[in-house]
């Protein structure tokens, strides 16, 4: 067919196939995208000046976004009004310089043109022959942070949600490839693990959470003298679930001397590092997180500290083909499988079928900003926890509890009770000015900051520390 015929071919295609499936002309497509482009960057512009959080009843919500669903079109505009005003506006804003509780979500914005295409061009990453060009973008992504991270070639990985599904991703790996045995983890160990590892089937008595040491890590010596007592009641040691940067107070387990008794034991060392472990770019964490390389798997989210939009976390695993080895399936409604060298189905490392194209933003990231800004934002976030650390310690009010660590620091009003850090918190939160965390350590009460958002400034903690000393109840 000659160029001229191919080009009325396509065009009559375009005739006859409308651009939205559901009825909206191109034009009105152009203006609402428009208008959402312009919504998304003043946010961007402007988020700062709103609030950090903010909340609404039920009642008001339900009033505002419920009822029974149409069965007439709508206004375009006047619903989208409504998404941003109503459902969009009540919510945490983990992207906002002030909000410090859990862990933020500083996504950057080329994260969000990443997701934007993605989405906008409905892009799959199941098998190679239904998505090739997002399967590769994931495994360029995967090799890139494994290299980071300094595991070995032949390390693959996934991407998922986050960290808990990414965690207990990982859990069933080993599980698959070192059979069944007990897990060694510690009293700060995110609680989704020890959820996940209950979900997917380990008995309690195969479940051992040990109290921490004086700096919060996992304690080499109970984890010894656990495998001792198990091995002697006849159970069979299994797995060292350690934490680079727990989400308390951002302490790091001694990963070194984990991996060194996980050698000696013929155990599986699974690394949790779903926030900390991107602190290993700058030289502030990386010391810190000296042992990292030498995790069995390991995990990381970066929607926290590699500043992507929600959601996307990652598994990577030492073993390669562990991953297809535990979840390949190949039913007869599945065809065209990959079979050339390179080429992967995702659906075979993990528990999804259905995957959106994570990769997609990280990659883009990576190549709009390079490591080296991403380094420096990462560094960034360090200082910022350690400028609160000499606020703390500078201001009577206020105890330091623990140090700054990747990012996060503790303190404490003198004598204060749980409900008082609680009001305090809840107060800034209800004014929207910023978000902190109330929490526990060790049966005492703390207030806590989490400073990773690189746009966050000197003032922002310095203010914020401020209110929540001068709150009225004080």
């Amino acid at each position: 067919m000659s160029e001229d015929g191919i080009e009325a071919s396509h065009a009559s295609d375009t005739q006859a196939h409308p651009a939205d499936s559901l009825g909206l002309g191109i034009k009105e497509m152009r203006l609402l995208a428009h208008w959402a482009v312009d919504r998304v960057l003043d946010h961007f512009e402007h988020g700062a000046r709103g609030p950090a959080i903010r909340e609404s009843s039920s009642a008001e919500l339900l009033a505002a976004l419920g009822g029974p669903a149409p069965e007439e079109p709508g206004d375009p505009l006047q619903a989208m009004e409504t998404l941003v005003d109503v459902a969009l506006a009540n919510m945490q804003h983990g992207d906002h310089p002030r909000y410090f509780a859990r862990i933020p979500g500083p996504s950057s914005f080329a994260g969000v043109l990443g997701d934007w295409l993605g989405t906008g061009f409905n892009a799959i990453a199941a098998s190679w022959p239904g998505g090739s060009g997002p399967a590769t973008a994931e495994l360029v992504v995967l090799d890139w942070l494994r290299c980071l991270f300094g595991m070995p070639d032949g390390t693959e990985g996934v991407l998922a949600s986050g960290g808990s599904l990414a965690n207990i991703t990982g859990l069933i790996v080993a599980r698959k490839m070192a059979g069944a045995g007990v897990a060694y983890l510690s009293e700060q160990t995110h609680t989704s693990i020890t959820r996940g590892l209950v979900a997917v089937g380990f008995p309690p008595e195969h479940i051992r959470v040990l109290a921490s040491d004086a700096q919060f890590r996992l304690d080499v010596d109970c984890v010894r003298a656990a495998i001792d007592e198990d091995r002697a009641a006849g159970r069979r040691p299994g797995f060292v679930i350690a934490t680079a940067g727990t989400t308390n107070c951002g302490a790091v387990d001694p990963l070194g001397a984990l991996a060194d008794l996980c050698a000696a034991e013929d155990l599986w060392l699974h690394v949790d590092g779903a926030y900390g472990a991107p602190a290993v770019l700058c030289d502030a964490g990386r010391a810190a997180l000296d042992g990292i390389e030498r995790a069995d798997s390991l995990v990381v989210d970066p929607h926290k500290w590699l500043f992507q939009p929600y959601d996307i976390g990652c598994l990577l695993v030492r073993r390669a083909g562990a991953l297809a080895d535990t979840f390949h399936m190949s039913p007869e409604y599945l065809t065209g499988a990959s079979t050339g060298q390179g080429e992967v189905d995702f659906r075979d490392r993990s528990l999804e079928l259905s995957r959106r194209a994570r990769a997609l933003k990280l990659w883009l990231s990576f190549r709009i900003y390079g490591l080296g800004r991403m380094r420096a934002a990462i560094a960034r976030g360090i200082e910022l926890a350690e400028y609160a650390e000499s606020v703390v310690q500078a201001d009577a009010r206020w105890e330091l509890v623990t140090p700054a660590q990747l990012g996060i620091v503790t303190f404490a009003r003198p004598g204060a009770t749980a409900a008082d850090h609680a009001a305090r918190a809840d107060a800034l939160a209800r004014d929207g000015y910023a978000a902190v965390t109330s929490t526990a350590l060790r049966g005492r009460p703390v207030l806590r900051l989490c400073t990773i958002n690189p746009r966050t400034t000197e003032d922002d903690i310095a203010s914020t520390l401020e209110r929540l000393a001068a709150w009225p109840g004080s």
